[in-house]
């Protein structure tokens, strides 16, 4: 009895009972929900080291002691620590990242070819793509979106402070590629960067949100200019006649960063973001924009579109400042996530997209350089 009231006896035990406590729990809730039992059923065939890796993911992920402490190891870590986990980096003067985006950044990683043959090179997916288009008639544009950690390197570590933007080494052999395969692509780190190097640029809004991974209004407008710049330079759009009118739409926005925290109660200990958006209303009726199927511009992308398009305020996303710079309606088709790949295969499944139109937009931001979803696929058109 005396060796039980050791102290360290109790941690003994302790961690016994947790060690053994909490898979003895989960096996009695699984038997008793009468769904199986999760650590047979789902044991591997193969004891190869990816099929354990695979077998101990899935068990973590079930667990119920996991999914219940989890949200609360994480506020300890982000209150105490500052530590945004394996999603967020918490950043300068309340500026949040994206780590697997800027660990990605910062990698080299070279194409992959599957089994089958099929190249994940993003230039060579692009140029299928632009020579199907072609067949039809149709220009296709490339407008990669910089990271945010690309264009504000500064407000993640004083020691950037006097960096106003950087090209990643794979960043810069893409556009090399492009650029030797001439394949017309829409510069906005170079605008973004100068943009930033203005006299004066300090005291205007950023171009990025600070809470999200996303542009902000700022960010919206700059690169529907620069877009609007390069295709009349390209002479592929004529100047339209409609006629589009602008009005302040302000929204408190929640960043997508800060919800990846998953913390109990964060609205509570981070404010959402104020932003000033700018909507775009038809001139004579003042209804908000709304994309026409007749459009000779089609659009496809990811959330940089849907942003503030979709989302509230609505209509004052790139898709609207877009069409107002090009004094024409546009249309278009999103696919969060899936800028590489997956918006390309639902406009292979919805072709109808493509009648009458004269310019595709295929926008990506950067990051889906090397982490898209389905990686960089050749996807044919019907």
């Amino acid at each position: 009895m005396n060796r039980l009231r050791d102290p360290r006896w109790v941690l003994i035990l302790s961690f016994l009972a947790i060690l053994f406590g909490v898979p003895a729990v989960q096996t009695i809730r699984e038997a008793v929900e009468e769904e199986g039992v999760l650590a047979v059923e789902a044991f591997p065939r193969s004891l190869s080291a990816a099929g354990l890796r695979t077998y101990e993911h899935t068990l973590e992920s079930a667990s119920w002691a996991a999914k219940a402490s989890r949200p609360w190891f994480q506020l300890a870590q982000f209150a105490g620590l500052k530590d945004g986990g394996s999603k967020a980096i918490v950043a300068r003067d309340g500026w949040y990242f994206y780590k697997p985006g800027l660990l990605d950044l910062v990698a080299r990683s070279a194409p992959t070819v599957s089994p089958a043959g099929d190249t994940n090179d993003p230039v060579v997916a692009i140029l299928h793509f632009r020579d199907q288009l072609a067949a039809r008639g149709i220009r296709l544009v490339i407008m990669p979106v910089p990271n945010k950690e690309s264009i504000y390197p500064d407000r993640l570590t004083a020691r950037a402070a006097h960096l106003k933007g950087i090209i990643a080494p794979r960043t810069a052999e893409f556009q090399r590629r492009l650029n030797d395969a001439g394949v017309e692509w829409i510069d906005l780190f170079a605008a973004f960067r100068d943009a930033r190097l203005e006299s004066g640029a300090e005291v205007q809004p950023p171009l990025y949100l600070r809470q999200d991974t996303h542009w902000s209004p700022r960010g919206v407008a700059l690169a529907a200019q620069t877009a609007a710049r390069r295709l009349r330079e390209l002479g592929w759009v004529q100047p339209g006649r409609v006629r589009y009118g602008e009005r302040p739409a302000p929204v408190q926005r929640l960043g997508d960063i800060l919800q990846m925290l998953q913390v109990p109660d964060l609205e509570q200990r981070v404010p959402p973001e104020a932003v000033d958006c700018i909507q775009i209303v038809q001139r004579d009726s003042g209804e908000p924009f709304r994309e026409t199927s007749d459009a000779e511009v089609l659009l496809l992308g990811d959330s940089f579109l849907r942003v503030f398009q979709q989302d509230a305020p609505g209509s004052a996303g790139f898709a609207a400042h877009l069409a107002r710079e090009l004094e024409q309606p546009v249309q278009f088709l999103v696919n969060d996530g899936g800028g590489s790949t997956l918006v390309r295969q639902e406009l292979s499944a919805r072709p109808a997209y493509l009648t009458g139109k004269k310019v595709v937009l295929w926008e990506f931001v950067e990051r889906d350089l090397g982490l898209g979803r389905e990686g960089w696929k050749q996807v044919p058109l019907p």
